[in-house]
Parts: C-alpha cells; sequence; structure tokens
C-alpha cells in the first residue's frame, strides 16, 4: 500500500502508537515500528528519523530495553491523540446535532501588529472559525475562543460572544460567506475517490492505519458546520460512513497482524 501525500510518516506513527500504546502504559521496540511503517512503504531510515525527531520534540520518550530500543507516549503527545481521538469518534465530520447558537469574534489590531493578526488568524481557523467581515469572525456552537485570545496577549484588541442568528438571517448564505465550502468538500471527495469501493485489504494492518491517518488529516480543520445548512450531497456523510464501516472490517484482522508483528513491554514511570 502506497502512502498517500496526506499521510506523513510522522502522523502514521501517531496512530500507531495511538493504536498500541494511549492509555495502555506500554512501549513498543523500535524494529517493530520499522517493520509495522515499511508495510506502508516507509522506508527504514524515515521511520528512524522519524522517531529521533518525535523524541527531540517531546512526542516520544526512549526506554532502553538490554540492547533493544523501546519508545512510548510523553504526556504531549497523549494529548494530541486524545484530542484526535475525540475527533475522530465522538465529534465526527457530520454536525448533526447543532444547537443554533455561534460564537462571535471580533478584532482589531493596529497595522504595526500584522504578525500577531496572521497567529491570530490561524489560531481561529485551526478551531473553526471562518471570517464573516472585516474583523469579525464566527464558528458554530461554543468554542472557547477566550483562550485562544489571552494565549496570544491580545485580550485588549478582541471581543468574544455567544448568538443565535435572528430568523431573517440566510444561514446557508452566511456559512457560504465565511468558509471555502469546495475547499472543504474537496478534502472528502479526495478521501472517498481512494476508499470508496475499496477491495478487501491483503494487508488489513497496514489498510486500516494508512486509513484512520488519512480520515483525521481529511476532518482535523472541519470547523464541523451544521449540517441542515450544507449543501445536500456534502460529501462528509458518506466519507465518514465509509470511513466506519472500513475501520469496523479491517479492526479484527489487523489486531491479529499486530499481535504477531508488535513486540511491547511495559512502560517505566517517567
Amino acid at each position: 500500500m502506497a502512502i498517500d501525500s496526506a499521510a506523513r510518516p510522522q502522523t502514521l506513527m501517531l496512530m500507531l502508537f495511538g493504536d498500541v500504546a494511549l492509555e495502555r502504559d506500554v512501549c513498543v521496540f523500535s524494529g517493530s515500528v520499522i517493520d509495522a511503517l515499511g508495510r506502508l512503504g516507509v522506508s527504514e531510515h524515515a521511520t528512524r528519523s522519524t522517531l529521533s525527531r518525535m523524541a527531540g520534540r517531546d512526542l516520544l520518550r526512549r526506554q532502553r530495553e538490554g540492547r533493544r530500543m523501546y519508545f512510548g507516549l510523553t504526556g504531549r503527545a497523549t494529548a494530541i491523540l486524545l484530542d484526535g481521538r475525540a475527533r475522530i469518534w465522538h465529534d465526527g465530520a457530520v454536525n448533526d446535532r447543532w444547537d443554533g447558537t455561534w460564537t462571535l469574534l471580533c478584532f482589531s489590531l493596529p497595522e504595526s501588529m500584522q504578525r500577531e493578526r496572521h497567529d491570530l488568524r490561524s489560531r481561529l481557523a485551526w478551531a473553526g472559525f471562518g471570517p464573516l467581515q472585516g474583523g469579525l469572525w464566527i464558528a458554530p456552537g461554543a468554542v472557547a475562543a477566550q483562550g485562544i485570545v489571552a494565549d496570544l496577549g491580545l485580550g485588549a484588541h478582541a471581543r468574544v460572544f455567544h448568538a443565535r442568528a435572528d430568523e431573517l438571517t440566510d444561514i446557508a448564505a452566511m456559512v457560504r460567506d465565511a468558509y471555502d465550502l469546495h475547499e472543504l468538500g474537496a478534502r472528502y471527495r479526495e478521501f472517498l475517490d481512494r476508499w470508496d469501493g475499496r477491495p478487501e485489504a491483503a494487508d488489513p494492518f497496514a489498510a486500516r492505519l494508512g486509513l484512520i491517518a488519512e480520515w483525521l488529516d481529511a476532518i482535523r480543520r472541519d470547523p464541523r458546520l451544521p449540517v441542515e445548512h450544507l449543501p445536500a450531497d456534502w460529501p462528509a456523510v458518506r466519507a465518514q460512513k465509509v470511513f466506519r464501516e472500513l475501520e469496523q472490517a479491517y479492526r479484527g484482522p489487523a489486531s491479529a497482524v499486530a499481535a504477531g508483528l508488535l513486540d511491547v513491554r511495559p512502560l517505566a514511570p517517567a
């Protein structure tokens, strides 16, 4: 199975550790990681480099057992994986339980704060906000936007509100104005092009790892817009169904492969 451009070695490795080690207090032999990612076409050199880089970034920690080196999750990596798990299994890609509320954030920054403006816009987009007009950004539901503002030290330049749209407001038009629906939908169409109608996997372990990594990449920046105000053929609906059906089909066979492939040990206290 070749790696999709979205599924970089670090993403695949995080998915592997999330599947094997998250909340299990175990570490994985580096040779097992090389064998596992090799099934997805990642070279030994790339895997070793990624292990070293992730350890340097406090995402993995080393544990020596005799002549073997094992790697386990750090607190930082655990937080990232728990967030990813919530996005995949709790939140999902289809927001069909929207309560009708919006979070509004308005800001005004002087020209001398261009870098701060860029950082704020990037953080807002990551949190699901879209620019409605001028310095007004919106996101569906309750979003902890005040924390974003505080983290960037911009409390004096931004205000946060929670509101509902008036009945005269065309919410679907507002969504189209604030978000690039073509770009958002393209991620799901690409996922479907790759996975919809996929024949039975010859290697369910590799297929499942790649499936989860690519699905997380597709949904990680989805603002989870209310589905009732999106186009009737919104591709996330079909894509989520395909993902969940394939993940369930691969899960048992992949676990059987992993049991014979991965060498794990209890993780020593930090």
